[in-house]
């Protein structure tokens, strides 16, 4: 079988495993849309309804309504299937991101952050996968000197998919394993570094100092790369998401989201959330627990699957 027969076979699954996930939630929107009855008032109460337990957030999903509204009336959208083809639209234009991400950058860093137990670790391991895969040359540095044995758990991950990592012992400063795994992605000539972190509370001052020590020595000892921060979000946490985003957001200049357990009983309107109201697209979503379960964010496809 061919490569690209394999990628396109992957994407496939992933999508199935998306809207799997999304059901739960997007339920509610597809059982609007399914019904026979025109579009009329009462539906547009219903949509409202079904879009604000997907999470989309009440100042989203009012903005998203009017725009939605307005096209309706303008071109005189009296079935519902055709009313869903606009909203899906809508919302695909709304979580596109307006900036390119890691485009043509030789020397990337993804600093990887957010709260304990949304799967971080786990995530940069199949980041490392997915990159490794596209030709480029991840190396990881484990700077979660924090929590115990997530340096083991993360070489694990490094191992799967047979890429280099860096560490040190429990409780060691993580800006000194980020330094001396910026010289070793020197040396080995490597092109990607992804930075694992401590799982933070967003209200623990002292921890968000530590973030912006790590910037700091990227900042000198890899001045020409390109540093994107990620925040990785659980889906399932629906807007609680937000406020971690919003706080992660003024420690660290956030440019995008990493959003997993979308398989599980996802919230998956927050994606639309975060993008319309903090203006942080998403980049990747997790669907699985498997290495290659990891992909990114096709808003397209996202908007297709949750109605």
């Amino acid at each position: 079988m061919s490569a690209e027969l394999k990628d396109m076979e992957n994407k496939q699954s992933v999508f199935s495993k998306l809207k799997q996930g999304l059901s739960k939630t997007g339920g509610m929107l597809s059982a609007v849309f399914s019904r026979p009855e025109r579009v009329d008032e009462e539906f547009f109460d219903e949509l409202e309804e079904a879009m604000i337990v997907a999470d989309m957030g009440y100042d989203t999903v009012e903005e998203l309504l009017k725009r939605f509204k307005q096209i309706v009336a303008n071109e005189k959208i009296k079935e519902r299937p055709a009313a869903k083809a606009v909203l899906s639209s809508l919302l695909a234009d709304a979580m596109r991101p307006e900036t390119p991400f890691m485009e043509d950058a030789q020397n990337t860093v993804l600093l990887i952050v957010g709260v304990n137990g949304v799967g971080k670790t786990t995530s940069i391991g199949k980041l490392a996968h997915h990159y490794a895969l596209a030709g480029r040359k991840p190396l990881i540095a484990a700077a979660d000197t924090f929590r115990a044995a997530a340096a083991e758990q993360l070489t694990v991950w490094a191992q799967r998919a047979d890429v280099p990592i860096v560490k040190h012992g429990e409780g060691a400063d993580p800006a000194a394993v980020v330094f001396d795994a910026i010289a070793s992605f020197k040396a080995k000539k490597r092109d990607l570094l992804l930075c694992d972190t401590a799982g933070r509370l967003h209200n623990k001052k002292n921890l968000m100092n530590e973030l912006e020590k790590i910037r700091r020595v990227i900042a000198r000892e890899l001045p020409d790369a390109r540093v994107e921060s990620l925040l990785v979000l659980d889906a399932t946490t629906g807007q609680n998401a937000l406020l971690q985003a919003k706080a992660f957001d003024e420690s660290t200049g956030l440019t995008g989201i990493l959003l997993t357990k979308l398989d599980g009983t996802a919230k998956g309107g927050v994606a639309v959330a975060v993008k319309k109201e903090l203006g942080l697209p998403v980049r990747f979503v997790g669907v699985g627990e498997g290495i290659g379960d990891l992909q990114p964010f096709d808003p397209d496809a996202f908007a297709e699957a949750i109605l």
